[in-house]
């Protein structure tokens, strides 16, 4: 089993900036890939980003390719996500995941394991 707890939403206004975190405890495995996705009110569950555990390769979406990075910190178990140069459109609950191999990282249902979820606002 593969615990996540996020932190690190808010209210921000847009071109700010926040970090989101992703405390991972439980079971951990190289193989794993760690994502993070956003959910809209509305819209589906969208890819955002990801990196597998062990190797560091990071994957990104286009919308937030140059404003979003994702990182992990192997000794504290916890990925994060730095969000710059924020937009309104940006707006949505982000939820990190957790999957073991790497085929389908931007796919929802290939993740085993689901935060609870942070909310994220971006205000105009």
């Amino acid at each position: 089993q593969v615990q996540l707890v996020e932190s690190g939403g808010g209210l921000v206004q847009a071109g700010g900036s926040l970090r989101l975190s992703c405390a991972v405890s439980g079971r951990t495995f190289s193989s794993h890939f760690m994502g993070w996705f956003r959910q809209a009110p509305g819209k589906e569950r969208e890819f955002v980003s990801a990196i597998t555990w062990g190797g560091g390769s990071t994957y990104v979406a286009g919308s937030v390719k140059g404003r979003f990075t994702i990182s992990r910190d192997n000794a504290k178990n916890t990925v994060y996500l730095q969000m710059n140069e924020l937009k309104p459109e940006d707006t949505a609950v982000y939820y990190c995941a957790a999957k073991v191999g790497v085929s389908d990282y931007g796919w929802v249902p290939s993740y085993q394991y689901w935060g609870q979820g942070t909310q994220v606002t971006v205000s105009s």
